[in-house]
């Protein structure tokens, strides 16, 4: 595939682009160490806050005892079923217990998705590396460790698995390697609802080279594209099936969560009343990074970005703005979003060559307010994240 005139694509990486991706996980790692750090210190049991808090305790329950056992009525009309969470995780886990049986369940879900975030940041480090250079890949990743949310990156949640998926999906269509595409984003589409973001940009890149060849397929193609789309389809078909609608069963499901796609007009009444009453502190923070979501995916539209970051930042984006229920974890589902951070991490990269002092005060005071607000969300907010 072709790249648009404002990107710079660099040759493909070689040996000698080694050091500078580990100087980049360094700085990511040292981030995150950072952010567990500060939450030993501010709270009683780090590890089960890390590894059994929320969503964490339904993915242990998947993999320990299989769908159907974990069922909760918080409220009238609330019905909480572990058939909205995605199969991936939960058979990592399993898998991961079933073979290191002296591990716990949740330890072994931390560690995979330990692994998976460092998967990702290196998958994150090469698309920047490809499009921008060494100093912007760099950047790239410490600002994806440095998000307001990113302590979510440190516990045992489904968005590292996500976006490692994601980022080499994309890589993969970056490079024209379609099998590798469809496959990665068949499995993105086994990992969580908001999946099919990347089966939706290997189906957009897919329909735009066949337009710009004029029908001449490229090696793959038919079979990436046709691959994947199939994870996410699957576990809503099987859900469906179980459920006694196929098509519907799924979605109901997700209806009975509280969380349906309407438009976003649940989340306008959700702000008008967070507006006129005040509300937790969480919630105001949410909106800003929804709203500062759209405005960086505007830069990126505007940088003429390839049209897989596009599609993918889009579908993750609209999803959160359009999407009703839980409202505070709207940032974490825009996580897996990370070419919405290439703006920033250009314009960061061209102040480090005239003022390098400013750029690393930027990143340093955007450091210090993740770790704070990371320890704030698990030790004090009692917010679902």
């Amino acid at each position: 595939m072709t790249e648009s005139s404002s990107i710079v694509v660099h040759d493909a990486p070689s040996a000698t682009t080694a050091s500078p991706a580990l100087s980049a996980l360094g700085l990511f790692a040292a981030a995150r160490l950072a952010g567990i750090a500060a939450l030993a210190l501010a709270g009683d049991r780090p590890w089960a806050l890390l590894g059994r808090s929320w969503d964490s305790l339904w993915y242990v329950s998947i993999a320990t005892h299989g769908y159907g056992a974990r069922t909760l009525h918080p409220a009238p009309g609330l019905l909480y079923q572990d058939l909205a969470f995605f199969p991936l995780y939960p058979a990592l886990i399993r898998a991961a217990h079933t073979a290191l049986p002296m591990i716990g369940a949740s330890t072994c879900g931390l560690l995979i998705a330990w692994a998976a975030t460092a998967a990702a940041a290196l998958g994150i480090h090469r698309i920047g590396l490809r499009l921008h250079g060494p100093a912007v890949a760099a950047l790239l990743v410490v600002l994806w460790g440095v998000l307001p949310h990113s302590v979510v990156l440190s516990m045992g949640y489904t968005e590292p698995v996500l976006t490692a998926l994601a980022a080499w999906a994309l890589y993969a269509l970056l490079t024209g390697r379609w099998l590798w595409a469809g496959a990665l984003a068949a499995l993105a589409g086994l990992a969580r609802p908001n999946g099919f973001a990347v089966a939706a940009a290997v189906l957009a890149t897919a329909a735009c080279e066949l337009f710009r060849r004029r029908g001449r397929v490229p090696p793959g193609l038919w079979a990436g594209a046709l691959l994947a789309p199939a994870g996410w389809a699957a576990y809503v078909l099987w859900v469906g099936r179980r459920q006694g609608d196929l098509l519907g069963g799924y979605f109901a499901v997700q209806r009975a969560w509280g969380s349906t796609f309407d438009l976003g007009a649940g989340s306008a009444r959700f702000v008008k009343r967070m507006l006129l009453r005040g509300d937790a502190f969480v919630f105001p923070v949410a909106l800003l990074i929804v709203a500062v979501g759209v405005l960086l995916f505007a830069l990126l539209v505007l940088d003429r970005a390839p049209l897989p970051l596009l599609v993918h930042s889009g579908v993750l984006l609209s999803i959160a703005v359009c999407g009703s229920g839980f409202f505070e974890s709207k940032p974490r589902f825009l996580l897996p979003a990370f070419p919405l951070l290439l703006p920033v991490a250009c314009a960061l990269a061209r102040t480090a060559r005239t003022r390098p002092a400013q750029a690393l005060l930027v990143v340093g005071a955007l450091a210090g307010l993740s770790v704070a607000y990371g320890t704030y969300l698990l030790v004090h907010a009692h917010r679902p994240l």
